[in-house]
């Protein structure tokens, strides 16, 4: 019943709800900061506040439960999520008819297996969403293959990972990279380290041979996978370790204690590369992909 009313509630408000508080919401929802999505929307932190605090008024309650470390969608928050995302849509859409914009057309998006089964479908959704007309055909390959692939001409925009300070133009924004295995992980103390690798050219496999080379530690090749889908296996298995990128963990796997005397894999950089010229429909992809993972750290 609780939830039946929440519901009819929210439906209620989203006919009157103002889109720029509904954008303040869904940055602050998608980067869990106040500070972070101030800077994605170009306004002061106060502001954005401001906004969270009249749709709170306008929910009829709190939309996020806010402490000194983190910030974290209420039962009501989650359920304003959809609601929100629907208005900014609708306002989107009505303003391209109104101007007589619609794009449409085909982009060639390259993008690294990580972020393919993470954020990418999110990101495909609200494409989807907001340009029905765009078609994508989408290459999952090693971030090293897709950056050879956008320098021949052959995709128009490609999601990847690089080693720090390497490429051509700034970042999307750097991670931190973490040792990852599973509960039935296990490392013997004076063996080598169980490495599970993908082939190469691998960004996240050199990062990690180099920071246990650096410890004068010994490793081994407990596994060679050229999937995701095989990395998750092996690791959950407990057959290695292999090093990620923090927000990309996948769910069935975790983040190792340091006291396993792992060294730090150091960071890696998020890259957006596109193809000289390219506009239309790799623009707009290009335009919501940085909006999830621009810097917001």
């Amino acid at each position: 019943m609780t939830v039946l009313t929440v519901i009819v509630n929210a439906d209620r408000m989203g006919r009157m709800l103002d889109p720029r508080l509904c954008r303040s919401f869904l940055a602050v929802a998608e980067t869990r900061s106040f500070t972070a999505a101030a800077r994605r929307l170009g306004v002061g932190q106060p502001t954005v506040s401001q906004h969270i605090r009249r749709l709170e008024g306008e929910a009829g309650g709190l939309l996020f439960a806010r402490d000194t470390h983190a910030v974290d969608l209420t039962a009501r928050g989650q359920a304003m999520l959809g609601f929100a995302q629907t208005i900014v849509d609708t306002e989107e859409r009505a303003a391209r008819h109104f101007r007589g914009v619609e794009v449409r057309g085909r982009v060639r998006f390259g993008c690294s297996e990580d972020f393919a089964l993470g954020v990418l479908p999110e990101i495909l959704r609200r494409l989807r969403r907001s340009h029905p007309l765009v078609d994508v055909e989408l290459h999952v390959e090693l971030s090293d293959v897709l950056a050879q692939r956008i320098a021949e001409g052959r995709l128009d925009l490609v999601l990847g990972k690089r080693r720090p300070g390497t490429g051509h133009g700034p970042p999307l924004r750097r991670e931190p990279l973490v040792w990852i295995g599973s509960e039935a992980t296990a490392l013997e103390p004076g063996q080598p380290v169980p490495l599970v690798q993908y082939p190469m050219p691998s960004v996240t496999r050199q990062l990690a041979v180099e920071a246990l080379e650096r410890a004068g530690l010994e490793w081994r090749a407990a596994c060679l996978t050229s999937s995701l889908t095989g990395l998750r296996a092996a690791a959950a298995a407990g057959l290695g370790v292999t090093v990620h990128a923090r927000s990309l963990v996948p769910a069935d796997l975790l983040a190792l204690p340091t006291g396993l005397g792992l060294p730090d894999p150091g960071e890696v950089e998020f890259m957006l590369l596109s193809r000289d010229g390219a506009e239309g429909p790799a623009q707009t992809l290009a335009d919501f992909v940085r909006a999830k993972l621009g810097t917001d750290s």
